[in-house]
């Protein structure tokens, strides 16, 4: 598939999960001095995770221009070095603001992928944030227990900046590869991160309280 196939077939299909779809917001945030560039789908929505702006609706899809070149999110330095890197991307998002959660966001992105996309399920590997003992649970609807694997707050605990939204992730990992292997491969280039679920739960303040 080529990815302006992606892009229209991931936004129809949340679209048909309620979904609004959402057009991409500028590249250089208008109202958050915090930010040089936009750096992830869900900063067009702070201000609705924080509770100070409100939507008229409760689901949003996505494909948001984004650039990380400075800050918490530096791509820059490696450029060039890896085929993953890129100063530029689009990020596929889908958003729930006070709806669902954790159960629904995990059916939808394995439905997408196994249903839609049609990736093979033998493929796929997940990770969880080591404390998020729910995510895990819900996980094992869809793969066996050794196919997910437990991760530090270093890995599965996403922070848009120092401050700001931030919670437990869950990524989806597909393996190019054959044959065994241990948690510390999955940072090889056998393995490729498809899918990062965010579950921003908790607003780190300047002093780094939750």
């Amino acid at each position: 598939m080529r990815a302006t196939e992606i892009r229209e077939t991931f936004l129809k299909f949340f679209e048909g999960k309620g979904h609004t779809r959402v057009a991409s917001a500028p590249l250089i945030p208008p109202n958050d001095p915090t930010l040089y560039f936009t750096n992830a789908g869900m900063v067009p929505f702070k201000e609705v995770f924080l509770g100070h702006e409100a939507r008229p609706y409760k689901r949003a899809a996505s494909s948001q221009k984004c650039m990380r070149v400075s800050g918490k999110h530096n791509d820059l330095e490696n450029v060039g070095y890896t085929p993953r890197h890129h100063t530029f991307f689009e990020m596929l998002g889908n958003f729930s603001f006070g709806d669902y959660f954790k159960k629904e966001a995990i059916g939808y992105a394995w439905e997408f992928l196994t249903q839609v996309v049609k990736l093979p399920k033998e493929k796929l590997y997940i990770t969880v944030f080591e404390k998020d003992d729910e995510a895990e649970k819900l996980w094992q609807k869809y793969v066996a227990k050794d196919r997910i694997f437990k991760m530090t707050e270093k890995d599965n605990f996403w922070a848009m900046g120092e401050t700001g939204p931030c919670g437990p992730c869950s990524e989806i990992i597909y393996d190019f590869g054959q044959g065994p292997f241990g948690k510390k491969d999955l940072e090889t280039d056998r393995f490729f991160e498809v899918w990062n679920l965010v579950f921003m739960q908790f607003n780190r303040d300047p002093s780094g309280k939750l």
